[in-house]
């Protein structure tokens, strides 16, 4: 088992806890009083965006990861990628790819629909939903990336599907823990077995997402869930690595206890990786980031020590293995340099910006479509470092483009 039996009445809150409330708290209020912004009157340049277009956005806003057979996307590409046209103030793209994702992965129906995870090609041939399961990572980047889409470029129609989406997940993806409270799952069927065990995938726990959530549902769960992955890190993390799936095992009515997933067991590997991203990206000083960068320093150890991550760690005995590509070097930009590494944040750096460009050579492309999942966390890592975004204490995003694009009123 992984960590302590949470007790059976919920424990007064800590005074880490209660500071992580206090911080989302204040900057509910402190937002409340900030006007939005005016819309940026055009795109600011990023070239490794364009290239990311040019490769993986269809004409019709389709994400296409053409690596798997089943030339598949899924709701986690297609938020991912609204996110990335919204730190690029491209509004256009962002539109194709999110009216492309409520025709097809929510069947044009986002009032009743949660967004399927994964469309592609059937085994009949035939192109459409080969799982209508909902993916909760996925789900929150869509609603998160259509709030601040809505507060900078003004759109409230982005507002409002936000709204609506945010209601779903507040129906469908959340449970309430015997002992720990209220936490995210990651899709709406399959991940709370009738036996009391939940299943929970740390990575898909972003907490300045859930910092920005609770400020347009103030009576939702967010800043539990917050407080929760704070103390679900502190668990399940004995050498300071997290891995990629854990579970949580109701052992009464009122009492549970964190433990390995019953069936992937305690290996931290691609899934896992964003956990360090996220827990990196939060705003110095945050008591949650401070917090999680404790539970899951065990990467600050070793990552870079051979000249890359690793590709798997163990998280029980703390043994790694292999070489992690170029994106799990990517998605160390922020955490090491927010764990005050930054030499060790710039050999990285150096080890993506090599492998990437090689990735992307003419030569590499004529044989396939660039590594998806790299591209991925290279833009998430690289446009972090390069300030291209920060997400402030309230959970908003803090784009480059406010500061150094022209601004004009909304088109």
């Amino acid at each position: 088992m992984m960590g302590p039996t949470a007790s059976a009445a919920r424990p007064p809150a800590s005074p880490r806890r209660r500071s992580l409330l206090a911080a989302g708290m204040a900057g509910a209020a402190a937002a409340a009083l900030r006007p939005a912004p005016a819309a940026a009157a055009g795109r600011c340049p990023w070239p490794e965006w364009d290239r990311f277009v040019e490769h993986f956005v269809q004409a019709d806003g389709r994400v296409l990861d053409a690596s798997t057979p089943r030339r598949h996307s899924s709701s986690e590409g297609q938020s991912y990628a609204m996110f990335f046209a919204l730190v690029a103030n491209d509004a256009p793209a962002f539109e194709r790819i999110w009216r492309w994702s409520v025709a097809n992965l929510c069947g044009g129906d986002l009032a009743a629909n949660l967004p399927a995870w994964l469309w592609g090609l059937g085994d009949d041939g035939q192109w459409g939903v080969i799982d209508r399961n909902s993916a909760s990572d996925g789900d929150l980047w869509f609603a998160y990336s259509l709030f601040e889409a809505g507060r900078l470029w003004r759109r409230p129609d982005y507002t409002r599907d936000a709204q609506q989406l945010l209601a779903n997940i507040e129906a469908r993806e959340i449970a309430d823990l015997p002992g720990l409270g209220k936490m995210l799952l990651p899709g709406a069927e399959g991940f709370a077995r009738p036996e009391g065990i939940w299943k929970i995938n740390p990575s898909y726990l972003a907490v300045f997402q859930f910092q920005r959530l609770a400020l347009e549902s103030p009576g939702g769960p967010w800043l539990e869930i917050a407080a929760n992955t704070v103390r679900l890190m502190d668990a399940v993390c004995p050498k300071g690595f997290v891995a990629d799936w854990v579970a949580y095992e109701g052992t009464s009515a009122e009492q549970g206890r964190f433990a390995l997933d019953p069936d992937k067991g305690a290996t931290g590997s691609y899934d896992a990786i964003r956990a360090y991203l996220w827990a990196g990206m939060l705003p110095a000083g945050d008591p949650a980031s401070l917090a999680l960068l404790a539970s899951l320093d065990g990467m600050a150890r070793i990552a870079g020590s051979p000249g890359y991550p690793p590709e798997t760690v163990q998280v029980l005995s703390g043994e790694a293995s292999g070489s992690g590509p170029f994106g799990f070097s990517a998605a160390l930009l922020p955490y090491l340099q927010s764990c005050g590494q930054a030499a060790r944040a710039d050999e990285q750096r150096a080890r993506v910006q090599s492998l990437w460009s090689a990735a992307l050579r003419p030569e590499s492309i004529a044989q396939r479509q660039p590594p998806y999942y790299d591209y991925v966390l290279s833009l998430f890592g690289t446009g972090w470092q390069d300030q291209r975004y920060r997400f402030l204490g309230t959970g908003h995003v803090q784009l480059q483009w406010e500061k150094t694009c022209p601004l004009a009123a909304t088109p």
